[in-house]
């Protein structure tokens, strides 16, 4: 790292502090990142990719249809059931951990039928860097790491260091849609997104206690709800 937080090649130096890899992938999960994940992308991403941090075409590559995006995508149980009912929308999913990428992946092999997904398997800060501004309809938070101890609220994704950037790249009036089963992360969320130009949508209690009408129950989610905690569905608009 040299003196003014870059890397050698130019990239800010940004800490990662999630999992990367867990347990060992079987060959077909093996065999889908080497055959698959390359032809899903949804451009030069990466500072080794794009070091001069051209900004994507996905006007031409997406033949103009509406793009949304999703933050962290887990397994990919979300995005494939989005996918599936908008087909006519294109889905870009990040996602820096290698085994919910070859999850994603193995759906995806498993749904022939998805045409509309496209995947950046990393930092979506790198992503936010090469997007154009205003390029993005819709946002989707779902159930992200709660980085439950205080010290570490600061790597939670809704901080300036995300926000400000996914501010940029949505369209006005675009949704951010955030869903968490953590107390503290909610707080966190209504204090700072409505800080980073959006405002709240709720009208009243239920607006945050039901899903939207699309939401797939995801294994997060199920999990949450076994072990008591009360999912929250908070839906946002860029102001």
């Amino acid at each position: 790292m040299s003196d003014d937080q870059t890397h050698e090649s130019g990239a800010p130096w940004r800490n990662f502090y999630g999992r990367i890899h867990g347990k060992t992938l079987n060959q077909a999960q093996k065999d889908y990142l080497v055959e698959d994940l390359d032809g899903l992308s949804p451009g030069p991403v990466t500072w080794e990719e794009n070091p001069d941090r051209t900004l994507l075409d996905l006007a031409t590559r997406y033949g103009g249809k509406p793009i949304w995006l999703e933050i962290g995508f887990g397994g990919g149980e979300h995005l494939v059931h989005m996918a599936k009912t908008y087909p006519d929308v294109e889905i870009i999913g990040c996602e820096p951990y290698v085994n919910g990428v070859a999850a994603l992946l193995g759906r995806l092999r498993r749904a022939p039928e998805v045409q509309n997904a496209s995947i950046h398997a990393g930092d979506v800060r790198d992503l936010f860097d090469v997007l154009p501004e205003g390029c993005i309809e819709k946002a989707f938070l779902n159930y992200p790491d709660p980085w439950p101890k205080k010290r570490h609220h600061r790597r939670r994704f809704v901080t300036a260091e995300h926000l400000e950037p996914l501010h940029r790249v949505l369209k006005p009036a675009a949704e951010f849609r955030v869903a968490t089963d953590i107390p503290d992360y909610v707080r966190q969320t209504m204090e700072e997104v409505p800080q980073a130009g959006f405002e709240w949508l709720a009208e009243g209690p239920e607006d945050w206690r039901k899903p939207w009408a699309d939401w797939p129950s995801t294994r997060y989610e199920q999990k949450a709800i076994r072990e008591g905690r009360t999912p929250h569905y908070m839906t946002f608009r860029k102001v």
